[in-house]
């Protein structure tokens, strides 16, 4: 039987919350933007954190949190990946464990491939770790995004040193197949350089589609390559610091096993808490209730572009709760968003942000309850017909 949906917290509970998300804009603003859900915590997570809040459990966090036992038991019960716990680490969160890698695995001045439109960070982290960015654009088919495997063999054949996976990709939703995954591993095993691949919105894919943890993709993904994730964005816990570094091989562990103990301990206690308890058992059915959810919410914005927004295209992602939208038609400049936050109070993130890619662009986060969509449609739909 299928899960009943999940229903967002009231509006007026939400703007108590002091996250960016609530704090960013005015009360008359429709936050739409940053990717912070608006329901309630999994009843386990809510559990775990008042009693550490009632106890004063708010020290250090423990050598032995058991984010790695239980990571390994949430990705066999989850996804059938059968996941060597002598390769799994934790730090605070994804980019921080996606630069404290690139750090090892480049030498200043190496390019590192990313593929925008992308997830803004990617281009700070990038130069953080003291690298330069080489952009190579998704290849857009009739049948949405693909990765651009002659691009990134050209990129590497001229000295590019790795690659930064986003899969699932944000912020146009798309689940790279095992195949394409497949093929990027073998052109990187080929000039000598790593993958490393941020699956934070992996836990959100929809049915009937599946999956592929990059490593699982082909033994030879598995010996170039990294996965860094965590619960944060699937649970709503963005807040709470912990994510979990996975190597492909005994080889790439070396390389985590070898960090400095600072990068775990930067770990938050509260963040490694709410993981455990989002990777438990009981949080499942809390998970399906948000998939039910939000796949209900990427359909009906579907059909509310089309009722509200004529001219605007958009495909239905495949994961996440983040809706890629081409507004180019309407005439609105290289960043819609502007104009739509100024005149119809509804905030959403700038498409440019995310590369020259996202000229004429908007990210929508659906995340919220129907009728809010509804409104935030309806109010850009006035704002195109005026």
């Amino acid at each position: 039987m299928s899960a009943t949906p999940l229903e967002a917290l009231p509006l007026h509970e939400l703007r108590e919350r002091s996250s960016t998300k609530w704090r960013r804009y005015p009360d008359d603003v429709l936050p739409l933007f940053v990717a912070e859900m608006d329901f309630a915590l999994a009843p386990g997570i809510t559990r775990r954190l008042q009693r550490a809040v009632e106890l004063g459990d708010t020290g250090y966090t423990p050598p032995q949190p058991g984010v790695r036992e239980a990571f390994v038991a949430y990705a066999q019960r989850r996804s059938g990946w059968s996941v060597d716990p002598s390769h799994v680490f934790w730090t605070a969160d994804v980019m921080m464990g996606v630069v404290e890698i690139l750090r090892r695995i480049v030498d200043p001045g190496d390019r590192v491939v990313i593929m925008p439109p992308v997830y803004p960070p990617f281009v700070d982290t990038i130069e953080e770790a003291g690298a330069v960015v080489e952009r190579v654009p998704l290849a857009r088919t009739e049948d949405g995004w693909e990765i651009d495997l002659a691009g990134i063999e050209a990129a590497l054949a001229d000295g590019a040193r790795a690659v930064l996976l986003c899969n699932p990709h944000n912020p146009t939703g798309t689940v790279h197949s095992r195949e394409s995954l497949a093929a990027l591993a073998d052109i990187a095993a080929a000039h000598g350089a790593i993958v490393v691949s941020d699956e934070i919105h992996a836990p959100l894919t929809y049915e009937p589609g599946a999956f592929t943890p990059f490593t699982t993709a082909s033994q030879t993904a598995a010996d170039v390559g990294y996965i860094v994730t965590s619960a944060s964005k699937s649970y709503n816990l963005a807040g709470l610091k912990c994510a979990v570094m996975v190597a492909g091989s005994d080889e790439r562990a070396t390389l985590l096993r070898d960090l400095p103990d600072e990068v775990e301990w930067r770990t938050g206690i509260f963040g490694a808490m709410a993981n455990v308890e989002a990777y438990a058992p009981e949080s499942d059915a809390w998970l399906e209730s948000l998939l039910a959810r939000l796949d209900l919410n990427r359909r009906l914005l579907a059909d509310l572009l089309d009722e509200h927004v004529p001219g605007a295209v958009y495909r239905i992602p495949d994961a996440g709760y983040l809706a890629w939208v081409d507004l180019t038609a309407l005439g609105w400049g290289d960043n819609p968003a502007v104009r739509i936050l100024r005149e119809a109070k509804v905030a959403l993130h700038f498409g440019p942000h995310f590369g020259a890619e996202g000229n004429g662009h908007v990210r929508i986060n659906f995340a919220c309850a129907p009728e809010v969509l509804r409104e935030a449609v309806e109010r850009i739909g006035a704002l195109a017909r005026s």
